[in-house]
């Protein structure tokens, strides 16, 4: 049985070879999704140097070019078995008229290219990507790197914790999501915890040394992460007990063993965190693949 029914494409009408119209279309096809591919298209300010008459006509031309290439491309899709719609429309609030699309909507996925932006850029404004991962109320499917189409190799990463009473609701839907993913396409599934134990732990510890402190703390957590492998019955071949920032781990491994998709769990930031970003935010633009965050 089909894990997904509906996928909603949002893309970007300037990319004539869209990797993420690529992405969605092989996913669709393998899942027998319908897909709807979204067009939006910011408003150009220099088309308020037009007189009205020429404006209209400018922005009129402007979306019918891109309606008949995307047109083009949406046959070509049929043409695969794959059922697909279309619009192509203006968007003033770009950020906001995604969410409503969602909104009314209510895919499955949310799929889209990651949008590459500077240190100096997210230091001053919320990328569109970072927001998405924020507010939107699906799975947001975030396109990067240049592996298979159809992921081969899928790592759930989860976040455990040495109180066996934490909630793993989070972690729960990370790993069915992933399963979901690795089912409609064959692929392998893979559980990875990255473990960095800082001083934050330890603050309160008396009477041991910090070695001692480590050492036991990183045997709970392990047994945990084990206990939730064992749980949804995971290979043993496929867990990986990593040390190290998440960031930095999560990067290398895609890195060393090639993989194509990371599912990860995405939390409502606050503070400086809200201005930070995220771990999940931040793997965006470190890892050689593709970003699922539930």
């Amino acid at each position: 049985m089909s894990q997904y029914r509906s996928l909603l494409l949002i893309t970007n009408p300037a990319l004539r070879q869209s990797l993420a119209m690529n992405h969605a279309a092989a996913l669709a096809k393998a899942s027998g999704a319908s897909l709807h591919i979204a067009a939006l298209i910011p408003s150009f300010k220099w088309l308020s140097l037009l007189e009205e008459g020429d404006r209209e006509l400018a922005r009129e031309r402007y979306l019918q070019d891109h309606r008949d290439l995307l047109k083009a491309q949406a046959e070509n899709l049929r043409g695969r078995g794959i059922e697909v719609t279309t619009e192509v429309a203006w968007a003033e609030d770009l950020k906001q008229d995604i969410i409503d699309h969602v909104t009314e909507m209510q895919p499955d996925l949310l799929i889209k290219e990651v949008q590459h932006e500077s240190v100096l850029k997210r230091a001053f404004f919320t990328p569109l990507d970072w927001h998405l991962l924020r507010h939107c109320s699906v799975p947001v499917y975030l396109v990067g790197g240049s592996g298979f189409v159809l992921p081969r190799k899928v790592v759930a990463a989860v976040e455990v914790s040495d109180n066996e009473s934490a909630d793993n609701e989070l972690n729960e839907r990370i790993i069915k999501q992933a399963c979901s993913l690795a089912m409609q396409c064959n692929a392998e599934l893979h559980l990875l915890y990255a473990c960095d134990i800082s001083a934050a732990y330890l603050a309160d510890m008396d009477g041991l040394t910090l070695a001692d402190l480590t050492k036991a703390l990183r045997r709970d957590l392990e047994k945990s992460f084990f206990r939730l492998a064992g749980q949804f019955g995971v290979p043993s071949d496929r867990r990986h007990f990593i040390k190290g920032h998440p960031v930095t781990a999560l990067s290398e491994f895609a890195n060393e063993h090639n993989v194509d998709v990371i599912v990860m769990g995405r939390v409502q930031s606050q503070g400086v965190e809200k201005l930070l970003g995220s771990t999940t935010e931040h793997i965006l633009y470190q890892v050689p693949c593709c970003v699922l965050a539930v």
